[in-house]
């Protein structure tokens, strides 16, 4: 099998990848995780951080470094953030992306208090359903949800699919070191399951009680810490039963699952195995193997993982319906990343499906 290798994180230029100079191609390239922020966001980010009242030392680090312009690279990547116009047009353009869905930047709005996190998530709907208005042949959109008040976010995710067009929702994995297990936020489970739209679980920064022996090595963000906390949230989530309780919910986890699908044996024998021996009160027998609700109810973008083994494993595991590209911009702008993916080795049909009908098919673009 032809490797290709992981492509240079910090490249921010190479060969240009036009809409026009791909006469003939016959599939979109749809881009489905991709961040962008709003000033009154950065703005309330900046003001924490001032008066060092989030209590959350991992959105201290990774906001701290953002917002701080400490090098070219992060003010760059700030601009790009704030960019949902001609700028980034430009940028997609120039990587060949036709279309991009757009994500309210980690850890949205799930660092405030709850009024304040519902009155930002409402504002960001707005001004995204605003961009997908000025440009809908190259904006989608996902919704901001304050899990802070959980009857509050599903009423705004019926709001913004309802009224305002978005295509489901956003939540950057646990709030405020609360994970979506606890029954108490299943509304918006239960609202995304009557609408018929899919819950992205995006990665945070791990949370206090976690965050430790990665904070100290330098292992918190996307190197590491972004994968460990958001794959057990992805894993507490499957072995809390949700998928029983809701077995129409769809949800979509970038980077390729975090490892998830690597994990996918192990997981149904060690579950079964702990399951039997009663050894948690937490772990109680499901409906179905882990893997099953992996293979099922769960879809995989490529995210910052435009490595070729890794994809078409993935692929094997869960099926290929169920893997979608994304490229992470801004945070990771790798223009030649999509002659790469071009060039895997696909039939013309999965091409497609990979490229645009699957993400067509799950966001209802």
């Amino acid at each position: 099998m032809r490797t290709v290798l992981p492509l240079d994180p910090g490249a921010t230029q190479g060969e240009k990848v036009s809409r026009d100079e791909a006469p003939g191609r016959p599939h979109l390239r749809i881009a489905t995780e991709e961040a962008w922020a709003t000033r009154e966001q950065v703005d309330l980010y900046r003001r924490l951080l001032a008066t060092r009242s989030s209590d959350d030392p991992g959105f201290e680090s990774m906001w701290g470094h953002f917002s701080g312009g400490a090098s070219e690279r992060v003010t760059r990547i700030l601009e790009r953030l704030l960019d949902t116009g001609e700028g980034r047009i430009h940028d997609m353009d120039a990587a060949g992306i036709d279309k991009q869905l757009l994500l309210l930047t980690s850890p949205g709005v799930q660092v405030f208090d709850a009024a304040t996190a519902v009155a930002v998530a409402a504002s960001s709907n707005d001004q995204a359903a605003e961009v997908v208005r000025r440009h809908p042949d190259r904006f989608a959109a996902l919704a901001a949800i304050a899990p802070q008040d959980p009857q509050a976010g599903a009423g705004e995710l019926e709001r913004s699919v309802k009224r305002l067009g978005l295509k489901g929702a956003v939540i950057n994995s646990h709030t405020r070191g609360e994970f979506l297990n606890d029954r108490k936020f299943w509304p918006i489970f239960e609202a995304a399951e009557a609408l018929g739209v899919p819950v992205y679980l995006h990665p945070n920064t791990p949370p206090r009680d976690m965050i430790g022996p990665f904070l100290e090595r330098g292992l918190e963000g996307a190197i590491y810490g972004f994968a460990v906390e958001c794959g057990m949230h992805l894993l507490t989530l499957i072995t809390s039963g949700v998928f029983d309780r809701f077995p129409k919910l769809r949800l979509v986890v970038g980077h390729l699952g975090e490892g998830a699908p690597f994990w996918m044996f192990r997981f149904d024998f060690m579950h079964r195995a702990q399951v039997q021996a009663r050894r948690y009160a937490c772990l109680k027998p499901l409906e179905r193997k882990v893997s099953e609700y992996l293979r099922e109810n769960v879809f995989f973008t490529t995210s910052g993982m435009a490595w070729e083994p890794a994809i078409l494993f993935t692929r094997s595991v869960v099926g290929a319906d169920h893997v979608l590209y994304a490229m992470d911009y801004p945070y990771q702008y790798v223009p030649e990343e999509v002659a790469a993916m071009e060039a895997l080795p696909l039939s013309g049909p999965e091409k497609a499906a990979f490229f645009q009908l699957n993400a067509e098919r799950l966001f209802d673009l």
